[in-house]
């Protein structure tokens, strides 16, 4: 079916972080200083598994990151003149379709074949009673709701098989090609790979990617019959509302140092390079800024582009599109609220280069200040460029819940486990408590989270300096 293709601005943002990650891989696979670092990360275990999960999560965000528009129904067939609908799609809702459209009336809770309230249902007698209403998609494929457990074991191990198999292929391709690489047969690098004696771990690598393939089918596999993770109070499902999610808290965590990137590296080796009124200015323009409540400068912002917005509606069509805007100005507002930490580390190392040997002989030698900075300087704090931003990562994904909890985030529109944190407030005041929605979100940004972090801790022992000597 032809499709309309949609870029909105974080889309194209997220497309140019990827070149730009792309294009340094190529640039650090030329440069040995570079490629030593991200050899350690390569040999450590913690750092091989988390990203794994890491790459699970960004493959998730970058299915929902491509955007389209379906034509209209009656439209179809028409190549001439095709008409598309207003509606904004992504490949995860399009793969994602069944918990998209299956909404039911209000609560449910996880793997439930009824509501999670009573309400007045009508016999066929005429008389009216009050019980749990039955849901209108979830386990409404069993004849007997009694048989609910043996059906979700049965379904849960076909979704093992599934995942099983699909990791099979993987290992069975990862390993040709390796053996082939090396000369060795399929058993021997086998044995290798399970015996751990190969350089890369990856015994630990395609047992997490075998864990992670496995909790994706069993999930997916069920969530075609049940709401695996219930659902909220307007009957959407919870699960896929969680998966929508990873987006935003991707997006929130890296488009934000594309804000951030320049103005701190920039900023920061010319403040300690050229001191003098350079570094007065530098230092009391961060300084400045350092004294305003980031939390009140975020809300103005804020509380400004919704004024817009609603002044402007008729510059939107559609609502994805203006909550797209919203998120885009909620990245630009942390990036120029964060930059200033990393500016001020920057600062302090450049001063302590500029007093470098190699440095004060390329001064002798009348080499151009901007020269030094971009072949002596810049390379040499790389390593705290990429440390902190790995660190910042995990601290920007949990201000996204934090601000979209006080509902100066993301558009109410939007799915972020801020939202749903949001939402989840008036639901533990229920009596029984709704808690599913308040787990699922913690348990997604949970995961996220440690993942970064382990990776983070990784990635800053293989390009600290100081820790290269002890290895």
């Amino acid at each position: 079916m032809p499709v309309m293709p949609v870029i909105l601005w974080t889309d194209a943002l997220v497309f140019l972080l990827l070149a730009i990650g792309l294009g340094f891989a190529l640039y650090a696979s030329r440069h040995e200083h570079l490629r030593a670092p991200w050899r350690r990360v390569a040999r450590s275990r913690v750092g091989m598994c988390t990203l794994v999960v890491l790459a699970c999560y960004c493959l998730i965000g970058v299915l929902d990151t491509i955007h389209f528009r379906l034509p209209l129904a009656d439209q179809v067939s028409q190549p001439a003149g095709r008409q598309f609908g207003p509606e904004v799609l992504s490949l995860l809702d399009a793969w994602a379709t069944p918990l998209r459209q299956r909404q039911e009336k209000t609560y449910s809770a996880p793997f439930a074949t009824h509501l999670f309230v009573k309400e007045a249902i009508t016999q066929p007698d005429g008389s009216v009673i009050r019980d749990y209403p039955p849901l209108r998609y979830g386990g409404q494929h069993l004849k007997d709701p009694s048989q609910r457990g043996w059906d979700i074991v049965a379904t849960a191990l076909r979704g093992l098989i599934g995942g099983l198999a699909v990791w099979g292929s993987i290992v069975a391709a990862i390993l040709w090609r390796k053996a082939r690489r090396r000369g060795l047969t399929l058993s021997v690098m086998f044995a290798q790979a399970r015996a751990a004696r190969t350089e890369v771990p990856w015994r630990t690598v395609l047992g997490t990617l075998a864990a992670m393939l496995v909790l994706g089918f069993v999930a997916g596999t069920l969530a075609l019959k049940y709401h695996i993770l219930g659902t909220d109070k307007v009957g959407e499902d919870v699960f896929f509302q969680a998966l929508k999610s990873i987006r935003t808290g991707l997006v929130i965590g890296t488009l934000t140092t594309l804000v951030m990137l320049p103005a701190a590296v920039l900023l920061g080796i010319m403040a300690g390079y050229f001191r003098g009124w350079v570094d007065d200015i530098i230092q009391y323009l961060y300084t400045t800024l350092n004294a305003i409540p980031g939390v009140l400068l975020i809300a103005a912002a804020i509380l400004m582009l919704q004024v817009y917005m609603a002044n402007h509606a008729e510059a939107f069509e559609s609502l994805v599109q203006r909550a797209d805007l919203r998120l885009l100005f909620l990245c630009l507002i942390l990036g120029v609220t964060s930059w200033t930490g990393l500016c001020r580390l920057l600062r302090g190392e450049a001063l302590k280069l500029r007093e470098a040997d190699y440095v004060q002989a390329s001064v002798a030698l009348g080499v151009g200040h901007f020269a030094i900075l971009g072949r002596h300087i810049l390379p040499n704090v790389l390593h705290i460029v990429m440390i902190t931003l790995v660190l910042d990562f995990s601290g920007l994904v949990l201000a996204e819940a934090v601000l979209s909890y006080v509902n100066i985030g993301v558009d109410p529109t939007m799915n972020s486990w801020g939202n749903m944190i949001n939402s989840a407030r008036l639901e533990l005041a229920r009596d029984p408590v709704v808690w599913w929605s308040l787990a699922a979100a913690f348990l997604f940004m949970f995961t996220l989270v440690l993942a970064a972090n382990l990776f983070a801790d990784v990635v800053r022992d293989a390009f600290d300096p100081r820790l290269r000597g002890a290895r």
